[in-house]
């Protein structure tokens, strides 16, 4: 009986481990199957003018650069439009994209909207407690989205205007009603300038088609222009130009695209940079498992503060030597 016992211990213990190395080998095999051989990124941008498609790009390189033809990019653009931006996220969640990356504040609200599961990944945005309606926003969103912030020091932008234009006593800022990232920079913006006892006048629009419209009534009664980072008047940058030029009113614009389109001067933020970056967290989330809940919204700390020569030269405006040219 005793006999009887120890081997019926001994098969017991070794059925169990033969159990235990059945388990282990199921989730070694379950671990590679669950190894993805490629990924697809549905990419969808509000529109395109330099900065986004910079943002764009820097992306798509990080990516790349990063996972090689394991990658693919669907790349669309929703030309302006907030209501196509959904058209574009709803196809990238009936394909079950792996990962979509907005780009500007309409392609993000758009992600939000159509899915909770699906990681989505932002740029060019702002501010995105103002862009997700997120109160006492903390850094992180809470939910499927994170991604890297425009953001550039407003009140450096606003000091620009006593260091290059002294004797405007009177800015008018010119932006679209319909982004909410922009009227968060006006309000900042136009704090810091009244604090300086520079009068400030707000001139907002509804659509492009009232830009001209309202960019000349502006120029009819102010002394300088700034322009925050504003998809719509970065679009529109060639028609601010000619209105403002022929007007001989200088612009101090909040990014270098639409500064090199109708500005002067610019403290800008690298949109390839913050691109670049937003890549990278696509890989930490595509690869290592990262919860874009959990991810910080990133920033680029290094802004350059630029000039465009030419219209400076016009205005007769004196650039200090640690501005850097932008190219014509």
């Amino acid at each position: 009986m005793k006999i009887k016992r120890i081997l019926s211990v001994l098969l017991c213990g070794a059925l169990l481990a033969a159990s235990a190395l059945a388990v282990t080998g199921c989730s070694d095999s379950g671990k590679k199957d669950a190894e993805k051989d490629g990924y697809t990124v549905g990419i969808c941008q509000l529109v395109q003018h330099p900065a986004l498609d910079a943002a764009t790009e820097g992306f798509k390189k990080a990516l790349t650069e990063k996972l090689g033809d394991k990658v693919t990019f669907d790349e669309q653009n929703a030309s302006g439009d907030s209501a196509t931006c959904t058209t574009i996220v709803n196809q990238f969640v009936s394909s079950n994209v792996d990962l979509i990356m907005a780009n500007a504040t309409p392609a993000l609200q758009a992600a939000v909207s159509a899915t909770a599961d699906i990681p989505v990944l932002a740029t060019s945005i702002t501010e995105y407690g103002v862009a997700l309606g997120i109160d006492n926003f903390d850094g992180k969103t809470g939910i499927n989205v994170s991604g890297t912030s425009d953001l550039a020091p407003l009140d450096k932008q606003a000091a620009m205007f006593a260091e290059l234009l002294p004797d405007a006593k009177t800015v008018g800022i010119v932006y679209c009603s319909n982004e909410a990232n922009s009227k968060y920079q006006v309000n900042v913006v136009k704090s810091e300038l009244e604090k300086a006892g520079v009068t400030v006048t707000e001139y907002s629009f509804a659509d492009s088609n009232d830009i001209a419209q309202v960019v000349t009534k502006a120029c009819e009664e102010v002394d300088a222009l700034y322009i925050p980072t504003d998809n719509q008047c970065a679009n529109n940058a060639e028609l601010i130009d000619g209105i403002a030029a022929a007007a001989k009113k200088p612009i101090i614009a909040g990014e270098e695209g639409i500064c090199k389109g109708c500005g002067i001067a610019t403290l800008s933020i690298s949109y390839s940079t913050i691109g670049y970056n937003t890549g990278l967290m696509a890989y930490e989330i595509l690869v290592n498992g990262k919860d874009p809940a959990d991810m910080e919204i990133q920033y680029d700390d290094a802004p350059v503060y630029k000039y465009v020569a030419s219209r400076c030269e016009t205005l007769g405006i004196t650039v200090p030597d640690s501005y850097e040219a932008i190219a014509d």
